[in-house]
């Protein structure tokens, strides 16, 4: 039976912001799925939600204001010396040791455009090993902890819809051998969506339609459930911070952790080179003397063909979501108020599709609140394989062709005579090899281990 004042109070509000429709079907509903609902209407701020709405209505994503754009600094890993190349590394390494680094992945998302029903993490993109996303990063950071004889904390960023399902996935496979006292899993928030009229959209008669408020809200979310305490508890400087859907990722590098720390900088990037003036993607630069991601669509046309005279594009750090944050900065930072992004979304529901806003934060919004930041250039091939479509660009099957492809080089690149994997795919667990190192023919020759795989 429904609280009558609550369920009053409730109804004044809706009236209040026009969005009654959300009790159309109460009546309908068992006892327990009626309350239910009434607590998700009552977790709502409606203030929020119609000024959001409004932010469409004025077209607020383009900005009008004036801005200056111009090329951050940077450097290419590649070009470094050995010298400065192992100087960093060690200097990564040390940190971790010290138990001076963790590690954040946001991995709310489910794998809905992959065909796939679950948390995007748990998926396999076909692997000879069959591995996880999540397992293949959990043997990654496995094999730095135990070279540093320090486990590296991992926060694992996950949302409503996949929390539950995400951290049973982890506890069916043994944490993957990662100790379960050092995963932190917490959850990010989420907002309703919104259809064309501004009315808060259901997913069903007894259940309204919530998503993900994006990446932009990680440290916020850190912050409310323990987990900015515990990087505090911990000693950790540094969180390195990457998607969950790049299955390349150097989780933890420690190359790019010791040249960050070096630099001193809040905030460090790794980028790849954008392939054309037309790649459609954010690029890092300064907006008006701060740090920045300069979106696709905000770029001027004259500024996006404009070259160096090296031939290179001037704006030509494209953005792949791996970043490294000092501790302090987030301290700083938890609490801001971001700026909400509007996309327009075709979302299923249970009477058939309908087309909604759906409102997110993200996190390069924060970059303008540091006087600087670092970034470094890195090889797309061996460290940005995003798995975003079911088939195409951007798939399962490119990203499984490029681990294995990355994985023949690191043979043949360790001496492996070419005809002893030549026609074979080569696929090597991380818990053997993080960045190609300590391989060689003896190991090839026993690799029935199941750490090596050629088939």
């Amino acid at each position: 039976m429904v609280n009558h004042m609550k369920y009053k109070k409730i109804r004044n509000i809706l009236l209040r912001y026009q969005q009654e429709h959300l009790l159309n079907h109460l009546s309908d509903l068992r006892p327990e799925e009626q309350e239910i609902l009434l607590s998700q209407i009552d977790s709502i701020d409606f203030k929020q939600m119609e000024n959001l709405y409004r932010q469409v209505e004025n077209n607020l994503n383009n900005n009008t204001e004036e801005a200056v754009f111009n090329p951050l600094e940077s450097v290419n890993w590649q070009e470094l010396s050995n010298e400065m190349k192992d100087h960093c590394f060690e200097l990564g390494m040390n940190l971790i040791k010290q138990g001076k680094v963790g590690v954040l992945v946001v991995a709310g998302g489910q794998g809905s455009r992959l065909g796939y029903e679950g948390p995007k993490g748990t998926y396999d993109i076909g692997l000879p090993s069959k591995k996880s996303l999540y397992q293949l990063q959990a043997e990654r950071l496995l094999n730095l902890s135990n070279k540093a004889n320090r486990v590296i904390p991992w926060y694992i960023m996950t949302s409503p819809e996949n929390h539950e399902a995400t951290v049973l996935f982890f506890e069916l496979n043994s944490f993957f051998g990662y100790p379960q006292e050092d995963i932190f899993f917490f959850q990010q928030d989420v907002l309703p969506a919104l259809d064309l009229n501004g009315k808060i959209v259901m997913k069903s008669p007894k259940e309204i339609y919530l998503v993900p408020n994006g990446n932009g809200c990680c440290f916020s979310a850190l912050k409310r459930s323990g987990g900015l305490n515990d990087l505090n508890k911990r000693g950790i400087e540094w969180l390195f911070y990457y998607n969950i859907d790049n299955a390349l990722i150097k989780v933890a590098d420690p190359g790019f952790i010791g040249y960050s720390h070096m630099k001193g900088n809040p905030i460090a990037s790794k980028f790849v080179e954008k392939r054309n003036p037309d790649e459609k993607v954010g690029v890092f630069g300064l907006k008006n003397g701060r740090p920045c991601v300069i979106e696709y669509t905000e770029l001027p046309e004259s500024m996006k063909y404009k070259q160096i005279s090296t031939g290179q594009l001037m704006f030509n750090q494209a953005n792949i979501s791996v970043h490294l944050f000092h501790k302090d900065f987030i301290e700083e930072i938890a609490d801001y108020d971001l700026p909400y992004r509007v996309a327009r979304k075709n979302l299923n529901i249970s009477n058939g599709n309908v087309d909604v806003f759906k409102f997110e934060l993200f996190i390069f919004d924060l970059f303008p609140y540091a006087d600087y930041m670092t970034s470094i250039q890195v090889i797309r091939e061996e460290e940005f394989a995003p798995v975003k479509n079911k088939t195409g660009p951007d798939s399962p099957s490119t990203a499984k062709k490029l681990i294995l492809d990355l994985h023949h080089k690191w043979l043949i690149q360790s001496g492996v005579p070419l005809e002893m994997i030549k026609g074979k795919s080569v696929e090597i667990s991380p818990l053997l090899s993080y960045a190609g190192e300590g391989l060689s023919v003896e190991l090839i020759k026993k690799y029935s281990n199941g750490l090596l795989i050629l088939e």
